[in-house]
């Protein structure tokens, strides 16, 4: 087996695609017709998004939605950058609630955490030597 995707279901793909490129600088991989599901380009695991309607029909019940709660969820999306305050100031930039500013760890990397308008929990961080 191996971790292929993650897909986080939100009001609005086609808004979220959107952020992730203007926060991160992510590229758009897929929008599907009528914007219910798409990709971003991330190396080799996909990060995805679905409209709550599908991800609800396909789970055939509810859940709790990112974005309806007050609190983040718990987990987390980790992205990798060489620079985490610029990486946090174009998030932030773009519409993003800093949650967590940036903080190197007893270990030696960077931490940072964003809140997407979507309610997605970011991490941004240094790379692990």
């Amino acid at each position: 087996m191996h971790f292929a995707y993650t897909i986080v279901y939100v009001a609005n793909v086609e808004k979220s695609l959107a952020f992730f490129e203007r926060a991160f600088g992510l590229k758009r991989r897929f929008l599907a017709p009528g914007e219910g599901y798409g990709e971003l380009e991330t190396g080799g695991t996909t990060l995805s998004f679905a409209h709550h309607d599908i991800a609800r029909g396909n789970l055939g019940q509810d859940y709790v939605a990112a974005d309806g709660s007050k609190q983040p969820l718990g987990m987390e999306i980790g992205l990798v950058a060489t620079d985490v305050p610029a990486a946090c100031e174009r998030a932030v930039a773009a519409g993003a609630t800093l949650l967590a500013p940036p903080k190197v760890k007893p270990w030696g990397q960077t931490v940072a955490y964003v809140r997407c308008p979507d309610g997605t929990l970011v991490e941004i961080c240094t790379a692990m030597d």
